[in-house]
């Protein structure tokens, strides 16, 4: 057995076995890098520089920024604005809050660029009314945990700005990143809207919400108002006016201006807990970043990238059926582990088998986001859904039994992002 096979068994078993015993996913990343790193002789210097280095980049300010816009509309009143809006156009239908619910999570999931945001701002609100009208409390957990997983894949997700970081040298731009999961979004969004109100109505749910004739001015005129820091982003970004990271720092402006002084909905003195939550999000996300820099230098040394690209080409040399391998296992990963940390790691890994199939990246992090996106629905990791659960007192073992369907959907979802990959690339060419 050769020096390097011995190194990326020392890798994989000390990875693996922290994580097992429970040790957070960034520190498990830095012990199996340092593992490799004394035994090459490299000097604590080396990992130091290598994690710094991968904190020197001037994108990393667009994450702080949309992280707070997305606390400070989430701690104001912004969803149930959102829920009010939609109600006036779907409500009316038979299912109609089986509809609202999936068209608010991509309202608000343009604002938060977070699933699990999406999920606790939505649900609070969307879940009790739903159960209030006669859906079962899981159908509604359910229909909500799937629907925000639309939260990964519109713009601003934070996701996204991680896989363009981890991507490296000639990674797509955030701005096309943004663009790339416009009209993913809309399709998500359109197929869970059908098959909610399908099962809705299947299930003899069939309740209707109509808003009175004297409401609807007013709730146009909040919804105009709510979903302005999307328009706000996009806006930017199509006409050229400003970068993403400058888009982030208007929309906290916007954020602010209007959830403090407009609208009022909390008071001046509950911003300094936003920015403490804010800011103990960042230093994760950071030190995940700065560990990750580190763990794909060594995976770099050790060739595994280049390895995993001989195995995936040795499977098939058709790039959708490699597409498609690829998503399956994303989803399997992402059961056990976060979402975050499984992009730092993987981007670098499947890059060289992106660019040897020659499937564009920007295609492919939109099918990277949506495939971990689901991960966040399943269990014994998945996120979204152990804060469905809790949001509701649902068992787990419940919850997942009413997900089934729902994965399904996800998955056709998944499928056709990947097999109809001008869904992500015409509006990023098209504007650039």
């Amino acid at each position: 057995m050769d020096h390097t096979t011995i190194e990326i068994i020392i890798l994989t078993t000390t990875f693996i076995g922290l994580m097992l015993i429970r040790v957070p996913i960034s520190l498990c990343i830095v012990a199996s890098t340092l593992s490799v790193f004394l035994m090459e002789n490299f000097g604590l210097d080396l990992i130091a520089h290598k994690m710094i280095d991968g904190l020197n980049t001037y994108a990393l300010l667009t994450i702080p920024f949309f992280i707070l816009a997305g606390q400070i509309m989430g701690e104001g009143g912004l969803a149930k604005r959102l829920i009010r809006f939609a109600l006036l156009g779907f409500g009316r239908f038979p299912g109609g809050l089986a509809m609202v619910n999936c068209l608010a999570c991509l309202l608000f999931g343009n604002i938060s660029g977070s699933a699990s945001a999406d999920m606790a701002s939505v649900g609070t609100v969307m879940i009790p009314q739903m159960v209030k009208k006669g859906y079962s409390k899981e159908f509604a957990t359910s229909l909500t945990i799937s629907a925000s997983v639309q939260g990964v894949v519109v713009p601003p997700s934070h996701n996204l700005i991680l896989y363009a970081l981890a991507y490296g040298a000639a990674a797509p731009s955030i701005n096309a990143l943004f663009l790339a999961g416009v009209f993913p979004g809309f399709v998500i969004c359109a197929i869970l809207m059908f098959a909610g109100s399908f099962l809705a109505v299947r299930h003899g749910y069939t309740m209707k919400e109509i808003i009175p004739k004297e409401e609807r001015l007013k709730i146009v005129f909040d919804g105009i108002f709510s979903i302005m820091p999307c328009i706000i982003i996009l806006g930017g970004i199509f006409t050229g006016w400003f970068t993403a990271t400058e888009a982030g720092a208007i929309a906290c402006l916007y954020a602010f201006i209007v959830t403090f002084f407009f609208y009022r909905d909390i008071l001046l003195e509950e911003f300094w807990p936003i920015i403490l939550k804010t800011l103990r999000i960042c230093s994760l996300v950071f030190f995940l970043m700065a560990a990750s820099a580190a763990f794909s230098y060594v995976l770099t040394i050790l060739r595994i990238p280049e390895m995993i690209t001989h195995l995936l080409l040795g499977i098939s040399s058709n790039p959708l059926i490699l597409l498609f391998i690829i998503a399956c296992l994303l989803i399997l990963l992402s059961a056990p582990m976060d979402m975050a940390p499984l992009i730092m790691i993987m981007t670098p890994i499947l890059k060289p088998v992106i660019l040897s199939m020659n499937i564009d990246p920007i295609h492919f992090g939109i099918i990277m986001m949506l495939s971990l996106g689901i991960g966040l629905t399943i269990p014994p990791h998945g996120s979204v859904l152990f804060i469905g659960c809790a949001l509701t007192d649902t068992p787990i073992g419940k919850a997942v039994q009413s997900m089934l369907p729902f994965y399904l959907i996800l998955f056709v979802c998944l499928m056709v992002i990947i097999y109809i990959p001008q869904l992500s690339l015409w509006l990023p060419h098209f504007m650039h």
